[in-house]
């Protein structure tokens, strides 16, 4: 028999009917197996964590079937307390599959610590701006009697401050400055 005659014979056209047949039924079968292990349409919603402690968004998110997967923590913000999350993703509200992980990121326990920049003999012109660029506070200037301007010392809660010393981030240091006067 010639490939033509195959082509245009009844067996053929029952051989590919067959076979059309077979692909729509095993593609209804995936896609309705599909629908039911990926559980299409059920949906959690993604509770508001920002502000709440590690615990409590342990328990939250077990009770809504997510995950939790801490990311890392931030920059110390002021407004939040200790150890409390200050960003999540996904966002509140969201819909999402049962057991997705919710990324979350912490507030630390305090600001980060800082070197103190070596600022001695320098005037308070210099001083001020190089120790505010590090998110440091200008305390109390104290002037004393010195042939110089520069700052003569320098002081964190009444107990001196030498360079190099690790301070957190928005700490207050207080100047003694010489006036220039003798």
């Amino acid at each position: 028999m010639s490939l033509v005659k195959f082509l245009t014979s009844k067996v053929f056209f029952k051989q590919l009917a067959l076979a059309i047949v077979a692909i729509v039924v095993l593609s209804f079968l995936v896609l309705k197996w599909l629908d039911i292990t990926t559980k299409k349409g059920e949906f959690v919603v993604v509770p508001d964590l920002k502000g709440k402690s590690v615990e409590t968004v342990e328990i939250e998110l077990r009770d809504n079937d997510l995950v939790m997967q801490i990311q890392d923590s931030a920059n110390f913000n002021p407004n939040y307390p200790k150890y409390s999350v200050i960003e999540q993703n996904p966002v509140a509200g969201s819909k999402v599959k049962e057991d997705r992980k919710i990324y979350l990121i912490l507030n630390p326990s305090g600001y980060r610590k800082v070197e103190v920049p070596n600022i001695l003999k320098r005037t308070l012109r210099q001083a001020k701006p190089t120790l505010e660029a590090l998110e440091f506070k200008i305390g109390k200037i104290t002037y004393r009697d010195a042939i110089g301007e520069g700052v003569m010392s320098m002081s964190h809660n009444g107990k001196p401050l030498k360079p190099g010393a690790l301070l957190p981030l928005t700490s207050q240091i207080d100047l003694v400055v010489g006036n220039g006067k003798l």
